[in-house]
């Protein structure tokens, strides 16, 4: 079990690329993009190191890639950003980036998209997704985002209207749901839909690591730090901006629960949780079981903890009537009961073929649209957090139709912005 690794690797720039397998069988059509050939010019919103990762990914499909455009709040984390991209051996003579084009700022993200790029990759906290990304397709342009999709339900229709939005304009929109472009997980899944366990009867996946970024104390914040400034800062401890451990990390595995049941949606679901350790000021809580009900009685189990010190496992088991399927952590998945069967298939970097995927599906007019599911599974996982911090049991449709509003709608840097409380099972509302 290397749960960590995911976090790592996701945030540290590719070294190296495997382009040839994922682009092989694909047509490349001839379009006139934003650059006036046949190069697709990139814009990356959010500087971070997993919105880094992911240009260097989009610049490591191919030469006829230039990264024109770069946007965060913070000026140091984007000047960081751009030099390390510049540095790379591989692809830095096409980071075409100019002082004119490094914009700062809350409207960032629109400056970027306005800068005339084809494509977009989301990397900013995910409290900005359904902003963001509905700026970038009613704009017209080409998306990469990253998982998670919202931290709430208002945010998770807004997506599910803009993916629909994309699919009209034959747009690609691609998720961060990075198991999804493993080669050998798609095989896996391939054979559970195929019956080689039988009929589904239950589903537990495990997400227990350690902290992700704990919260610093109230005393390191500095004299001007507005408000909104200290919780981007530490975005990930603040449910508007991450949505909480659930939902910005255990995603992945709530992810592949919804892949394992082949896109059937859970009817309801109870949950645990809270707080063992304080978190200053932060409001997420450091673990969430969540048990969740399918038609027919079928059960999945997602247990979430991240907490120092703590056993470690990131495992997927499916239990079904013929056999069982399982994934430990990196290893190659395995199937044993009527049929058994390991993963001995060519090896893949998923963060790698979800770009590649991508811009073969825009040079060969065939759009990736990932938008239902990605929302779906957002979805699964907000469901979740509700069931925790309520206590009380959350069907499907009271989370989507849920009128909790966590993102402010108009942030301005020097807002007053008062942290909400630390949820209270049996005492938090549903709303």
């Amino acid at each position: 079990m290397k749960p960590d690794k995911d976090t790592m690797t996701r945030r540290h720039f590719l070294k190296t690329t495997s382009t040839a397998t994922a682009l092989a069988g694909f047509s490349i059509a001839t379009h006139a993009y934003g650059a006036g050939d046949n190069t697709l010019r990139v814009g990356l919103v959010g500087c971070g190191g997993r919105g880094s990762g992911a240009a260097s990914q989009a610049l490591s499909t191919g030469e006829n890639v230039v990264l024109t455009a770069m946007g965060d709040v913070f000026e140091d984390r984007l000047q960081s950003s751009r030099k390390n991209l510049q540095g790379s051996e591989a692809f830095g003579k096409r980071v075409k980036v100019s002082d004119r084009s490094c914009f700062v700022g809350l409207d960032a993200y629109q400056k970027v998209i306005d800068s005339g790029v084809d494509v977009v990759v989301l990397g900013t906290p995910p409290g900005f997704r359904p902003q963001h990304l509905r700026a970038a397709v009613e704009a017209g342009k080409h998306v990469f985002t990253e998982k998670p999709m919202a931290t709430d339900a208002p945010g998770v229709r807004s997506v599910l209207k803009s993916a629909a939005m994309a699919k009209e304009k034959n747009l690609a929109l691609v998720a961060g749901f990075c198991w999804r472009y493993d080669l050998a997980r798609r095989a896996f899944y391939k054979k559970i839909h195929e019956g080689a366990i039988g009929d589904i009867r239950a589903v537990y996946a495990t997400y227990l690591t350690g902290p992700v970024k704990p919260m610093p104390p109230a005393s390191s914040r500095g004299a001007g730090v507005t408000d909104v400034e200290w919780q981007l800062r530490n975005w990930y401890n603040f449910t508007w901006l991450s949505g909480d451990g659930l939902v910005e990390q255990a995603c992945h595995s709530v992810d592949k629960i919804a892949w394992a049941m082949n896109g059937v949606l859970p009817v309801k679901a109870v949950a645990t949780g809270g707080r063992q350790f304080p978190n200053n000021e932060g409001n997420i809580f450091d673990h969430i079981d969540v048990f969740y009900e399918y038609p027919g009685g079928v059960r999945a189990f997602m247990a979430q903890r991240q907490i120092a010190g703590c056993y470690g496992e990131n495992a997927d088991y499916l239990m079904g009537a013929d056999g069982f399927g399982k994934i430990s952590g990196w290893s190659e998945p395995a199937i044993t009961g009527k049929e058994t069967w390991r993963y001995r298939g060519p090896k893949s970097n998923m963060y790698q073929v979800e770009h590649d995927e991508l811009f073969a599906s825009i040079r060969n007019g065939k759009p990736i649209n990932d938008g239902v599911w990605m929302a779906h599974s957002t979805l699964m996982a907000l469901m979740g957090r509700m069931a925790a911090y309520t206590g009380k049991e959350i069907t499907w449709d009271q989370a989507m139709n849920s009128e909790e509003k966590l993102v402010p709608d108009h942030l301005t840097w020097d807002m007053s912005l008062p942290i909400r409380p630390m949820a209270m099972p049996g005492i938090t509302k549903f709303i």
